[in-house]
């Protein structure tokens, strides 16, 4: 990877570890555990030296003592700090305060027909003095897309603030109200900004997604869907995009892409389907998103399918499990990775199926060390782990599976995630193929009978490629059968798309063999 685009992916994770810090513009805040993540695969790419390493060790010990103690505040504070010294930036009182700073929906996808109530909080206590009273400006801006994530565009609406701001906004939270029926549907970003008298002090964004008429809709959705009886496995294609927001309104779930148009209009033809007595799935090839009630989590979780179109019902197919990187979703190995895998399934007739895991950033079950594991997390990862179960146990009775022939595969923390249950549950996988991830050498004798093809990118700075290296290694030690494909240059991302077709070869070749 050219120094460029080094920097560039550098700068992006950066400013995704300063909206965990600070909570920019999303209601959802990723997890203490995550946040970590975040920076030390930050810190590991830029490799800081000297003072700047001493500073960061001075940090990063009171990051790990107020996260042992539950200070989620100070730890992002603490979490801004460090952020700013990988940047270079001087760490002054008015960046502490612009840290500080959140804006919070008491809901984030909202009928724009209705008034919304946002606080303009603080996450922690800054040392900021100010000179006069703090005024605020709040305004709805378009929300665009760049390579540095969603950001504020054009304004759309100035909303209308009344008095000063608290000094304190942990104590007196100051209210916001949004009326915005003249504002056509569709997702923004409301954007308060402080200023200590003419002088903007700092800002926090929040992202709302307006919809005409979404509460009756939302209600008549379910009122209609109650009248039905039978079809309990279609109920959760009707009901996700309603959960979804309402997840996302607790701050349970971020909206990030989520069409909200495109899936509540999904849930209302399968609704229409279902009232006139018709499963919509039935005997549907192709591309398809799915949805199944994790049981214990009690959510309604996606799932993305391919099915040949040459399927019928009566021919067992072979199967892959594809598990996305972190940050991913079900749609990953569809809309990205240059679109490849849908068509390459078709060609060779394989059933295609990418679970969510759970959320962005559960890792199917593996315990990453050095993270956190208070109660929240490992609640996380065991559910991460069990949609992918679930997933597979859904394919297998939903259509006719080739048994000897299920395999598993990932990217990132999707090969993290293949290692893990390739080692847990060896029984199951016919071959696997991580890219670009990590792996513990220890857990390779577990599954020493299943045939790996492992690809990694030689100047991979997210995750180095020694960490396939040592897998790889233990394979050759314990007479693993193995393909290792190590891709000179290669960066972490670019080395998939173009690999896919090795991989189903070597998928083709094999099938599975008893322990």
């Amino acid at each position: 990877m050219n120094k460029k685009k080094t920097l560039a992916r550098i700068s992006i994770i950066l400013l995704c570890i300063a909206a965990i810090a600070a909570n920019a513009p999303a209601q959802y805040r990723p997890d203490v555990s995550t946040a970590r993540m975040f920076y030390n695969l930050v810190k590991n790419q830029i490799h800081p030296m000297g003072a700047v390493l001493e500073k960061l060790a001075t940090l990063e010990k009171a990051m790990d003592e107020a996260s042992q103690a539950g200070r989620s505040g100070e730890f992002r504070r603490l979490l801004a700090q460090a952020t700013a010294l990988l940047q270079g930036r001087e760490w002054t009182d008015e960046l502490e305060y612009a840290s500080s700073l959140v804006l919070r929906g008491e809901e984030i996808c909202l009928d724009s027909g209705r008034p919304a109530v946002f606080r303009l909080a603080q996450i922690f206590a800054p040392r900021l003095g100010f000179k006069g009273t703090p005024t605020v400006r709040v305004a709805l801006h378009k929300r665009v897309l760049t390579l540095q994530g969603f950001q504020w565009g054009d304004k759309i609406l100035d909303v209308p603030t009344a008095g000063g701001v608290s000094r304190d906004l942990l104590d007196a939270p100051y209210r916001i109200e949004l009326e915005a029926k003249s504002v056509p549907d569709g997702t923004y970003i409301l954007r308060a900004e402080v200023f200590d008298q003419d002088k903007p002090v700092g800002a926090a964004g929040c992202t709302v997604d307006l919809r005409s008429g979404l509460a009756p809709r939302l209600a008549a959705i379910e009122t209609e869907l109650g009248k039905i009886s039978g079809f309990d496995d279609r109920r959760p294609d009707v009901l996700y995009p309603l959960e979804f927001i309402r997840s996302v309104n607790r701050g349970k779930r971020q909206i990030g892409n989520f069409p909200v148009a495109e899936r509540l209009a999904a849930a209302e033809s399968v609704l229409a389907s279902l009232k006139a007595g018709r499963d919509p799935l039935a005997g549907k090839t192709g591309d398809m998103e799915r949805h199944y009630r994790l049981e214990g989590a009690d959510e309604i979780l996606p799932y993305r399918v391919y099915v040949p179109t040459k399927y019928d019902g009566r021919t067992a197919y072979p199967l892959i499990i594809a598990l996305h990187g972190l940050g991913g979703d079900e749609s990953n190995f569809f809309d990205g990775y240059n679109k490849v895998l849908p068509p390459l399934a078709e060609a060779r007739g394989y059933l295609v199926a990418v679970p969510s895991g759970f959320g962005p950033d559960g890792f199917y079950g593996m315990v990453v060390p050095g993270s956190s594991t208070d109660p929240g997390t490992l609640r996380k990862l065991e559910y991460s782990e069990k949609d992918v179960l679930q997933v597979l146990a859904r394919m297998r009775k939903d259509y006719v599976v080739d048994a000897s022939r299920i395999y598993l595969m990932g990217h990132s923390m999707g090969a993290v995630g293949t290692w893990h249950l390739g080692a847990k549950y060896p029984d199951i996988w016919a071959a696997l193929a991580p890219f670009a991830g990590f792996g513990v050498p220890a857990t390779v004798a577990a599954m020493k009978h299943i045939p790996e093809i492992v690809v990694h990118g030689s100047a991979d700075a997210l995750l180095p490629v020694a960490f396939s290296q040592a897998m790889v290694a233990e394979m050759k030690r314990l007479g693993v059968e193995h393909k290792y494909i190590e891709v000179a240059g290669g960066d972490h991302n670019n080395i998939v798309s173009p690999n896919f077709a090795a991989v189903l070869d070597f998928f083709d070749a094999h099938r599975k063999k008893k322990p």
